[in-house]
Parts: C-alpha cells; structure tokens; sequence
C-alpha cells in the first residue's frame, strides 16, 4: 500500500521551503548572497519564521528520501535503482546547470555583487561561475544521488542485518529513537563543509540512514503515531530555547547550525510530524495529488522567481516592502508552476532539466 502520508510530506515540507525562501532574501540578519533588508524597522521580528523551520525542513527532507529509498528498493532491483536516482538528481543538478539553472546562477552572482567587485573577469569565467552559482537549492538533490550510491554499497556489504534487526518484535522503539539524538548531535559535528553550510554529509547522511534502516518499519511509524506529542513537547522546548539564544544570529552557520538547541529541536520536530502526518494525513485526493506531481518542479524552479524579485524589484525600492514580499511569494509559486509546465512538455529539455524520461 502507497505510505500517502509521505508524499504529503514532501509537498508540504516544499510550499514551506517558498515561504522560507521568501523571508530569507529580505533577512535582517546579515546572511550573505540575498536582497537582504528593505524595510526600515530596527527588529523584523518576522524573521522568526526561518529561526522556527530550518533547523527541521531539510533533515525531514532527507529523513523521509531514506524511507523511499527503503520501500524503491524492496520493489526494484539496485541498478535500476541507481538509474531512476541518477535520471532523476544527477542530470538536473550537473547537466541542468548548463542547461537552464545558469540563469538562476546570474541572478545569484549578480545579488552577490561578484561582477561589479571583479569586472576584469573575463567571459569564459564569468559564464563558468554563472553555471555552477546555478546549483543553488539542487544541493538537496546532488546529496541524495550521493547518499542513494553509498546506501547501495552499504546494502551489499550489510545485507540487510541491520534492517532487520530494528524490525525484530519486543524492540523497545520509543526509547531507540529517543536516544537516536544523541547521535544525529555528534553527525552534525563532523562533515560539514565551510562557506557553503548547506553540505552537512554527516548530519543528513545519518538521517537518510535513520529513515531507511528504522523509521521504514510500519512499526517504528505506529509507535510515533501513537507518542508522536512526546517528540512535539521537547521540540517545543527546544526550538524556544534555540529562538530565544540565535534570534539575530546566522542560524545557517556555526555555532548556531551545530548546537545541542538546533539539533535537538530539528530531530524531535522531524519526530513529531511525521508521527503526526502519519497518524492524520494518510490519505489522497484530488488537491494532494496535484501537489505531489509538481512538487519536484517546485522545488527546482522557485527559487528563480524569488531571487529575481529581490534582484530587480526589492533592491530597487520601486515598491513599499509588503507588496515585495506578496510579489516575491507569488513569483515562487507561480513562476515554479508555469517553468514546470512549460519545460516538462519539451522532449529532451525536460529530461536535462527536470530528469523526466524520453517519453511521458
């Protein structure tokens, strides 16, 4: 049976990106490559929205690709697998750049300022860093080709031991995964790489591990769904101690990003919605499909509608910040669904771009 639960994971945890999206390109925090403020309070206290969601978003994200990775793998073979994953993440985040994703690459050098600080650069290498600026949100992806490769090395070598051993009957898994916070804590210590935070191989590779050994187990989801207010009680406590210390702080970066708040909070709020979503959104209809589809497409694309925005719109101060910050959301949205209808009807571009095979 489908696990609906999951895809309305996926598509929700996407919309929540936009808006994050949104709310970054005009933070008041000083994180770097974005429109940055345009309004003239001394406190957005707004800005609280990334504090609240980003420690878990991604690591849900990650969490929920390893239980997919376990259900595909129980269905299909690993070289198929490896060939959807490869189709699917690797050519839209390698061949895509040169394909499309340049020009969100000149969206984001030209936010950066790289180009007026360094004018003498000459055409081949400003086209090169426009291509690989371009990778932008497709971090997500390439990491999941990477982790999708290694978790079929490790399959050989493990063959499934392991798996069943979280799937044995009696296992106390309330308290397993309770104390599995201890170690997502030390993964978010080691394999992070500098400048470009994003690259957390430990943290993520961990979590995408803890979702297909684990939480791929109906029984490890039944024991959240039953508990899943115990998690939610100490993110609870967690994410108001992590809010209350970093308010101000780059949350993306150390020390913030590797702190016992942020990484408490983030893995008992993935915890607690997915017990949650579990519990009271296994199900399908007409609206969640239609999310589903296009989920992908929406991740890949809105971006490009936001950072355009805050390039030509916000850092303009044409119009008041509330109309920006409505126009910038629309541009998310709107733009991503328009991209995605328009390029996954073009054979060839689309499988470059959106990794869609020859024929629909």
């Amino acid at each position: 049976m489908r696990k609906y639960y999951l895809d309305n994971i996926k598509w929700a945890v996407v919309v929540i990106v936009v808006i994050y999206h949104v709310f970054y390109m005009y933070n008041a925090e000083g994180i770097p490559g974005v429109a940055g403020r345009i309004t003239k309070l001394d406190v957005q206290y707004y800005d609280i929205f990334q504090y609240i969601v980003y420690p878990w978003f991604m690591m849900l994200l990650f969490m929920v690709s390893g239980i997919s990775a376990r259900l595909d793998l129980a269905r299909h073979t690993a070289g198929g697998f490896i060939r959807r994953r490869t189709r699917k993440y690797l050519v839209p985040s390698t061949i895509g750049l040169f394909a499309f994703q340049f020009l969100q690459g000149y969206v984001n050098v030209s936010l950066g300022g790289l180009f007026e600080r360094e004018p003498d650069i000459p055409f081949p290498g400003k086209a090169l860093i426009c291509v690989m600026s371009g990778i932008g949100v497709l971090w997500y992806i390439q990491l999941l080709w990477v982790f999708s490769i290694l978790l079929v090395l490790v399959r050989m070598i493990e063959k499934d031991r392991l798996w069943k051993l979280f799937g044995k009957p009696g296992l106390p898994l309330l308290p397993v995964l309770i104390a599995t916070a201890v170690p997502v804590y030390w993964s978010g210590q080691i394999l992070n790489t500098p400048i470009i935070v994003v690259y957390r191989f430990g943290l993520y590779f961990f979590v995408f591990l803890l979702g297909y050994f684990v939480l791929s187990h109906d029984e490890a989801v039944d024991v959240l769904k039953r508990w899943f207010l115990l998690p939610a009680a100490a993110a609870a406590v967690f994410g108001i101690l992590f809010c209350m210390r970093y308010f101000g702080e780059n949350y993306a970066d150390v020390p913030a990003n590797r702190s016992v708040l942020f990484l408490g909070y983030g893995f008992f709020a993935c915890l607690a919605i997915l017990g949650g979503m579990a519990k009271y959104c296994d199900f399908s209809n007409r609206f969640t499909q239609w999310m589903s589809r296009r989920s992908f497409g929406l991740y890949v694309f809105h971006y490009l509608g936001i950072s355009s925005v805050g390039l030509f719109v916000g850092r303009s101060g044409v119009l008041p910040a509330p109309a920006v910050y409505l126009l910038s959301l629309v541009s998310g949205f709107a733009g991503a669904y328009l991209l995605n209808e328009i390029i996954s009807r073009i054979p060839g571009y689309r499988w470059a771009v959106l990794g869609i095979k020859g024929k629909r």
